[in-house]
């Protein structure tokens, strides 16, 4: 995380705290996640360089450029137009839209292709995991989401061991809800 400068992903006027360690506005009714958040999430998909993620809700690219710097081949879905063109811009001001493939689409529905994914972070809350997430995670892989209602979440880590998947809760986080195309 300190390679990715944080002041490159938020608006001019909050730049003056960019590095505080809580969540940034960013517009469109979202927000820049706090570093500490960033750093659990990102942990808790237990990186190795070269494996594929998806990240569901790119919001203004910083997530994605942890990633990428991770040496993670990263995917990223993002609802709202206007937010996917702030997060090109802000990864190629940072050096890291090469590394990162920024898609405008409702994620919940994953990219719906046949991709698969040895790595899935949601950076929004849902009431529980889309399915068609799931089905987009290679077996051995593992999810990273907050579930739970709007007022507060609890971070968890599911892995797909085949048969079952295995759950892990992490911590309690407030994010903004996951919003479908259908809503």
């Amino acid at each position: 995380m300190q390679t990715v400068w944080r002041h490159l992903f938020v608006p001019a006027e909050a730049r003056r705290e960019a590095y505080g360690d809580h969540a940034l506005p960013i517009g469109h009714g979202q927000t820049i996640s706090q570093p500490y958040i960033v750093a659990l999430m990102t942990e808790a998909l237990r990186p190795a360089p070269g494996l594929s993620v998806l990240e569901v809700g790119t919001g203004c690219g910083y997530q994605a450029a942890v990633l990428a710097a991770c040496g993670l081949r990263v995917v990223t879905l993002e609802r709202i137009a206007e937010l996917a063109e702030t997060a090109r811009h802000n990864l190629a001001e940072a050096g890291y839209l090469e590394a990162v493939d920024v898609r405008t689409a409702d994620g919940s529905e994953g990219t719906g292709s046949a991709e698969m994914f040895d790595r899935i972070i949601v950076t929004a809350a849902a009431e529980a995991v889309p399915l068609a997430l799931m089905e987009q995670l290679e077996e051995g892989g593992c999810l990273v989401a907050p579930i739970g209602p709007p007022h507060l979440q609890q971070i968890y880590r599911f892995t797909h061991g085949g048969n079952r998947i295995e759950r892990e809760a992490l911590e309690a986080a407030r994010f903004v809800p996951l919003i479908r195309d259908a809503d």
